[in-house]
């Protein structure tokens, strides 16, 4: 199952509070970018970033699912209508995200 245009417009305007956060779209599918790094994505209409340490420190109690077979686990995201948590947890997660890989 794709991911609605929709539910992806709707978590773009829950990450208004941050600068630089671009997106692509890929098999139906959207990659979601902070200041050039990936930080998650929207799956099956579900809101998953990569499982850093504080993120998972910001979400404790958060499950993992993935994003789609054969995928590493992400951190479902369960409070999308807050955006100064979003904009605590990109800001948190940001460091010990990976730099983006030269093409």
């Amino acid at each position: 199952m794709a991911s609605s245009k929709e539910y992806m417009d709707f978590v773009l305007e829950q990450l208004s509070l941050l600068d630089e956060i671009t997106y692509r779209a890929m098999m139906g599918e959207y990659i979601i970018y902070y200041r050039g790094k990936i930080v998650g994505g929207i799956y099956d209409d579900r809101f998953l970033v990569k499982p850093t340490k504080s993120a998972t420190a910001l979400m404790p109690e958060a499950t993992l699912e993935l994003p789609y077979e054969g995928a590493k686990e992400m951190i479902l995201v369960e409070e999308v209508d807050n955006r100064e948590f979003l904009k605590e947890l990109f800001e948190a997660m940001y460091p010990e995200l990976p730099a983006p890989k030269k093409k």
